[in-house]
């Protein structure tokens, strides 16, 4: 017993100083983080003590008025904290394969699954809503990367919708902040089996275009490449 009672000691002040950092962090994006939760926990406690002297029950709302008050503050807490470390990542190369990391259940993500010299990316998610790729770097040079790979996407899995998506702050993009909730409003036109099989497909892809045997040296004349060999990005 006295064991678990110090690995409990232990892990709290983890926790709270996890907390007190990521309360700094987004305090240096968000000035007024610190008022917004005072509001949010005293408007939803003094809501519920209020409908307790209403009805002749104070203490009961007011117990559940306070827990409420802590549940409304920490998911206001995390969503702006969330808002504040998407504000600093902006701009910066991996961002998008950072957000689609964290993007929830039912998706598989695959980053990097395109790329070019000037290091613009295409990334790779699969889920309910189909196929969703998103690309990062220069808008012009991206557009060619994303046709490349819808074009290789309808060979191999003709009958899932392929979606794409441009990481910015330009017209026709989308802001790093709101790429998860831009790929959750996507229709879901999938069911589990059929997601996994689709995974299945393009890990057998990816496995087909990397086991491939290349000849070596310089290709004879008149030679052409097998039709769905590989392509140079």
């Amino acid at each position: 017993m006295a064991r678990k009672e110090t690995a409990a000691d232990a892990a709290n002040p983890g926790r709270l100083k996890q907390i007190a950092l990521t309360y700094k962090m987004t305090r240096k994006a968000d000035k007024k983080i610190g008022l917004v939760l005072a509001a949010v926990g005293i408007a939803t406690f003094g809501v519920f003590l209020a409908i307790g002297f209403l009805i002749g029950h104070p203490v009961y709302l007011g117990i559940l008025g306070l827990l409420l008050a802590f549940l409304a503050t920490a998911i206001v807490f995390g969503r702006r904290a969330e808002r504040a470390a998407f504000g600093q990542m902006e701009g910066q190369p991996g961002a998008a394969a950072a957000v689609l990391d964290n993007i929830g259940r039912g998706w598989t993500t695959t980053p990097a699954v395109a790329m070019n010299r000037s290091q613009d990316v295409v990334h790779r998610a699969v889920g309910k809503a189909g196929i969703v790729l998103v690309a990062e770097g220069n808008p012009n040079r991206v557009k060619s990367l994303l046709a490349a790979e819808k074009k290789k996407m309808n060979r191999v899995v003709a009958d899932v919708p392929v979606h794409d998506l441009i990481v910015g702050t330009g017209e026709e993009q989308v802001a790093l902040k709101k790429l998860r909730t831009t790929m959750l409003k996507f229709p879901r036109v999938l069911s589990g089996p059929q997601v996994t099989a689709t995974n299945d497909r393009l890990r057998a892809m990816g496995d087909l275009m990397t086991n491939m045997p290349l000849p070596k040296g310089p290709m004879p004349k008149g030679m052409r490449m097998p039709k769905g060999g590989p392509k140079a990005r």
